[in-house]
């Protein structure tokens, strides 16, 4: 499951895991070998029902700084049905961790380029140091962000990816704030007491709770508001009254205890 050269896994406890990009020297770039670890470690997870938050961080001085050189000079080579195997591996990778049914803080600690942005943007939380810049660098490349729009359009807006797609300009992680993409800007030295502070939120609440209001987000994201999305939000509420977790939370607040989940 771990390959000290692309990531490095810790478990502070077993509810939680960190899950490190370990390439300081190519700044964490993407190349096939990361994509395919990520993809298998988030597999992983999402059928580890214990686990109840994952922290997605890096080492060294940028977050992500999108493909690999090396990458990039053999892909130059490729033909169009070797492009397109190489781009649908990194779409599903990104599909992969947005599917994820534990929620995902992101630790952005230095620069977030190209495909590292759709890393960002599939985070549920994000952090990010007041120091480091985003940037779709696509475009300047004579490329297109393609696989990583889907997340990054819904994480910025539209106005904002309207922009930033065919400018290919760099942007503070406070423009990110500003538009909504990152939740929470600090610096580096309070980064990890940030991290740590949104990880302890997220213990702190139901664990089943916090997965569905997680599915809940994507399946009514930009639905009408229809009778049978109404039944269907209905029906959900009740499920959960009923679940054995609903009912614990409820009388743990009512005879104001600690919830059994709580650890």
């Amino acid at each position: 499951m771990q390959n000290p050269n692309t990531l490095e896994l810790r478990r502070p406890n077993p509810y939680s895991i960190e899950v490190w990009l370990n390439r300081p020297d190519v700044r964490n770039a993407f190349n096939e070998t990361v994509i395919a670890e990520l993809t298998k470690v988030f597999q992983d997870i999402a059928r580890n029902d214990q686990l109840r938050v994952v922290v997605l961080a890096a080492h060294g001085k940028a977050f992500c700084a999108g493909a690999d050189l090396n990458w990039m000079q053999a892909m130059s080579g490729y033909s169009w049905d070797q492009n397109r195997a190489d781009a649908q591996q990194l779409a599903d990778m990104l599909w992969t961790l947005d599917q994820c049914p534990v929620p995902i803080v992101g630790r952005v600690q230095g620069d977030c380029y190209a495909g590292g942005m759709g890393l960002a943007s599939v985070c549920d939380v994000l952090v990010a140091v007041d120091t480091m810049q985003f940037c779709l660098s696509e475009a300047r490349l004579g490329l297109m962000p393609a696989t990583i729009s889907p997340y990054v359009v819904r994480a910025m807006g539209v106005q904002a990816s309207r922009r930033y797609f065919v400018s290919a300009e760099r942007f503070s992680a406070q423009q990110a704030f500003a538009m909504g993409m990152v939740h929470e800007v600090c610096t580096a030295e309070k980064l990890d007491a940030v991290v740590a502070q949104h990880v302890s939120q997220l213990m702190a609440n139901g664990p089943q709770a916090v997965r569905l209001c997680k599915q809940l987000v994507r399946d009514v994201a930009n639905v009408p508001n229809t009778n049978t999305l109404r039944d269907e939000t209905a029906k959900r509420i009740a499920d959960i009254r009923a679940s054995a977790e609903g009912k614990e939370g409820l009388q743990s607040f009512l005879n104001k205890r600690p919830p059994k989940w709580l650890v």
